[in-house]
C-alpha cells in the first residue's frame, strides 16, 4: 500500500474539467449508482466523452466511469487524438480502469480523491474492497508514457462520498 500523496497543483483548465468529472459523479449518485464520474477532453478543449459509474443500474460490474468513457470513444476517435486527450476522473482510477486507459492510448490522467482516502469512506465491507494497486503502478508498466496528476481538489472530490458508503 502506498502512502498518501500530496495534492498536485492544477491549471485552471484542469480544475474546471476535474469539476466536470466530479459533477458526473453526482449524476451517478442521483441515478442510484456509486458516485464516480469521468470526462475526456481533447487537446483543443473539446469534450469527447462524459460518463458516470452505472454498475447498479446496468448490473455490469465493468460499468465504471472511466471504462465507460473509453468504450464511448474507442470506436470513433483515432488513437492519435486519444493520445493527446486528457481523462479527468473524480477518483483515482482502479486497476481495471487504468488498464482501459492504457489500452485506449490516452496519455494524460487527472484525478480527484485518491484510492487510499476512498478506502476510508468505503470501510471494511468485502463488497466495497478494491485491488490495492495504484493506477500509477499500472501506468508505469505501460509501453507509452501516461502522465498522472492527482490527487487534486480532494475536498471537492471527497464531498460526494461523505455518508454514501454504508458501514
Amino acid at each position: 500500500m502506498t502512502s498518501y500523496l500530496p495534492e498536485s497543483p492544477l491549471t485552471n483548465q484542469d480544475a474546471m474539467y476535474l469539476r466536470d468529472a466530479i459533477r458526473m459523479s453526482q449524476v451517478a449518485k442521483q441515478r442510484g449508482n456509486r458516485p464516480f464520474g469521468a470526462v475526456v477532453i481533447a487537446k483543443q478543449g473539446t469534450v469527447l466523452a462524459e460518463a458516470y459509474c452505472n454498475t447498479t443500474e446496468t448490473g455490469d460490474c465493468t460499468g465504471h466511469a472511466e471504462t465507460s468513457a473509453v468504450r464511448m470513444l474507442s470506436p470513433k476517435i483515432s488513437r492519435e487524438e486519444l493520445a493527446d486527450a486528457t481523462l479527468y476522473s473524480s477518483a483515482e482510477p482502479c486497476v481495471m480502469c487504468a488498464g482501459a486507459i492504457f489500452w485506449s492510448g490516452i496519455q494524460r490522467v487527472v484525478f480527484g480523491i485518491d484510492a487510499e482516502r476512498l478506502r476510508i469512506f468505503r470501510g471494511e465491507r468485502l463488497d466495497q474492497k478494491d485491488a490495492q494497486l495504484s493506477c500509477r503502478d499500472v501506468f508505469k508498466a505501460s509501453s507509452h508514457p501516461i502522465e498522472c496528476i492527482g490527487p487534486a481538489l480532494i475536498d471537492e472530490a471527497s464531498q460526494i462520498h461523505q455518508g454514501f458508503w454504508k458501514p
